[in-house]
């Protein structure tokens, strides 16, 4: 009797095998589209995948290789154009893990497997952990949490997403096994057809299967090392993260390149030396005393700015043109002018020639520098004495709306928004020399009190809220000027961002072209959002970790790893303060969490009220500040309490309840008090919140 239940097992697994042979997938390998056969829902999952890779001479060894035939489609056919993200040599450090486990698409079926929830991140070394991701190198298990896409309206459109809760290890190739993963009935579910040929060593007669076992056989292997054995797999497959030369070399070869055409080839040793940036003042007003009137002059011009896009001026929707090494190129006549916007507080006049500090200032979504101008940060240039100076942050300002539209109509225009924001960091960078060059703005009558500057040279700064405090950490990874940097309300990660803020849904479905027709002018642009060209549910988690894998080279997420203390070549150390607001409705708490584990930001406790936190363990892995006055980098939650705003939800839904505290952290004096003691030539993380959580009580919006 036991043979003829073998042999029946047997046939029914090959029925089942060979009712998907002749379909779809074999269709799709005999027309090149190379997908991975793992997950039959779509072409790309499991995402990422080492599937999609080939051998290459890299720093991984590895070059992605995405066939166009298997992109992801717009509504039009059009697919994601592959060449641009062919030339990594890995994935996102901090890229969504995406998969679709039929059974495994509901809510209770997530309860009754109990893999590692949001608000429980430590239990990802469980030992009977049913989701784990394991370092190939060392062996260990890497912190993650595990969710269902809480955007999905059926179990068909519904994606199991593993996300890092800290940023993957670069150049380093990842394993993921599922396991033990159970139905909503508390059933152990059985694995694809196809996994199962392979984890049990079944021969098929399907070419693009028996292709893959090879490298099957090493996973394996391995997990098997690991002390998972391959009898208990539901799934597994590795991936490879890119390396930091694959990730930041163009932002870091521009900058080289722009400052040694001013004479500044040592950018580690924090020295000024060449010549400053060519600057031109266009404008100057001049604000009378008032009770109210914190600023006293206001500064505009621009800087002469070397531009690494391939069309001159660098305009929106130009983009690098790339020599043979895979670097920018740049015509030696190509220039482009940022903007800058500069407000010089009454204080400084008080305190007469070389008392004000200079800052940069970010911007936040799609803004623009006359932010610079908002209240709160004119209050926090008049009460400490900062002149802050501001650039449109071009790739992500109000000149790139129509770009943005277009994007969202089709990916393939995705890398012109990467491209255009590396430049952008580049205007910052040259726009804070100017400002600390003794021939620099300084220079200039319009910054001078009596024929004397009233920049205080010794020091740069950065403050950014919002996208400024996002791209903020990119640029302090970058800045050779500034050691300090404060992020407000800051994130990394947009493929997990995204989903999570309360400014996303208008560009999702197509309500901000309705929002921004002002900005848009006479271009004729399409109707529609990013869910309107690309109406495949299932497939948005693919694309927003597929899109990811660009995107490092313009936010935080791609250069996390040297924010802080692991600088990149040529480049000096830097510190940042974060100032998240709990329940934050347009950047989650969960991405600013991410990055302080990943740059390794300690945090003040009692951090937030209890009651206030997401679960039992919402900072797990963030290690606590042990005494204060603080030199490192820190991360300080700011709260208005739960009268105005609950803890956010725990899918990847923005929040919605209660008052939005984003603007909480930047409008409150306790706060900024704690930013000027941090922004000092001998900055640190002090305490102005007294014994208990730090409160954002007199918040003003």
């Amino acid at each position: 009797m036991r043979g003829r239940r073998e042999t029946a097992g047997a046939v029914a697994f090959a029925a089942a095998l060979l009712a998907i042979t002749p379909g779809a997938a074999t269709a799709q390998a005999d027309r090149g589209e190379r997908c991975e056969v793992l997950d039959p829902s779509v072409c790309l999952q499991p995402f990422p995948s080492d599937a999609y890779t080939r051998v290459a001479d890299t720093p991984t060894g590895r070059r992605l290789d995405l066939a166009a035939t298997a992109m992801p489609r717009n509504i039009l056919g059009v697919p994601i154009a592959p060449s641009d993200y062919n030339r990594f040599d890995g994935f996102s450090p901090g890229s969504s893990l995406i998969t679709h486990v039929p059974g495994l698409d509901n809510p209770r079926a997530l309860r009754k497997t109990n893999p590692v929830p949001i608000d429980d991140i430590g239990a990802f070394d469980r030992r009977r952990a049913p989701v784990v991701v394991i370092d190939a190198r060392s062996g260990k298990r890497h912190p993650i949490w595990v969710e269902l896409d809480s955007n999905a309206t059926s179990p068909a459109e519904t994606n199991l997403i593993i996300r890092p809760a800290v940023n993957f290890a670069e150049g380093h190739r990842y394993l993921v096994a599922l396991r033990d993963l159970r139905g909503a009935e508390g059933k152990q579910l059985t694995p694809e057809p196809v996994f199962r040929a392979l984890r049990d060593g079944r021969p098929t007669a399907r070419p693009d299967i028996e292709r893959r076992r090879p490298a099957m056989e090493r996973i394996f292997g391995e997990l098997d090392r690991f002390g998972i054995g391959r009898d208990d797999l539901h799934l597994a497959w590795d991936f490879t993260v890119a390396s930091r030369r694959s990730l930041s070399e163009r932002a870091l070869s521009i900058r080289d390149d722009a400052f040694a055409q001013l004479g500044d080839r040592d950018l580690a040793d924090r020295r000024v030396a060449g010549r400053s940036p060519r600057f031109e003042v266009t404008k100057v007003q001049n604000f009378p005393a008032g009770p109210d009137r914190l600023i006293a002059r206001r500064v505009s011009g621009s800087v002469l700015v070397p531009c690494y896009l391939d069309l001159n001026g660098c305009p929106p929707g130009s983009r690098f043109r790339l020599g043979s090494t895979g670097l920018p190129l740049r015509d030696a006549n190509s220039f482009t002018r940022a903007n800058f916007v500069c407000n010089i507080p009454r204080a400084a006049f008080t305190a007469g020639a070389g008392s004000a500090r200079p800052s940069l200032y970010g911007h936040g979504l799609l803004g623009s520098a006359d932010e610079v101008s908002a209240t709160n940060v004119k209050q926090m240039s008049g009460e400490h004495n900062f002149i802050f100076c501001a650039s449109d942050w071009i790739g992500f300002s109000t000149t790139d709306v129509p770009n943005v539209a277009l994007i969202l109509q089709d990916l393939s225009r995705f890398p012109t928004l990467v491209d255009r924001t590396q430049q952008g960091f580049l205007n910052f960078m040259y726009l804070g020399r100017a400002l600390i060059h003794r021939d620099g703005l300084g220079s200039d009558p319009a910054f001078q009190t009596d024929g004397k500057s009233l920049i205080d040279r010794r020091e740069l700064y950065y403050d950014g809220n919002s996208q400024g405090g996002i791209l903020g950490g990119s640029l302090a990874a970058l800045a050779p000027d500034f050691r300090n940097a404060v992020l407000g309300v800051p994130g990394m990660n947009y493929s997990t961002l995204l989903q999570r803020s309360s400014d996303f849904p208008p560009y999702a479905d197509g309500r901000f072209l309705g929002l921004l027709d002002d900005s848009l002018g006479e271009i004729d642009l399409p109707v529609g959002g990013l869910y309107d060209a690309y109406p495949n549910r299932l497939e948005r988690p693919l694309i927003f970790a597929l899109i990811q894998t660009y995107w490092d080279r313009g936010e935080a997420n791609g250069y996390a790893h040297h924010m802080t203390d692991d600088p990149l070549p040529n480049t000096s150390g830097h510190r940042v303060l974060m100032h998240p607001a709990v329940g934050d409705h347009q950047v989650a708490n969960v991405t600013a969490e991410v990055e302080a584990r990943t740059i390794g930001a300690r945090i003040r406790r009692p951090a937030i009220a209890r009651g206030r936190r997401i679960g039992r363990d919402q900072l797990f892995g963030i290690a606590p500040i042990k005494r204060l006055p603080y030199a490192g980098s820190a991360i300080i939650y700011w709260d208005t309490g739960a009268g105005n705003t609950p803890p956010p939800p725990l899918g990847n839904r923005p929040p919605t309840a209660g008052r939005d505290p984003h603007g909480a952290p930047r409008n409150t004096v306790a706060a900024r008090r704690q930013k000027s003691a941090f922004l000092s030539p001998r900055g640190r993380v002090r305490d102005f919140c007294a014994s208990g959580p730090c409160r954002a009580d007199d918040f003003e919006p």
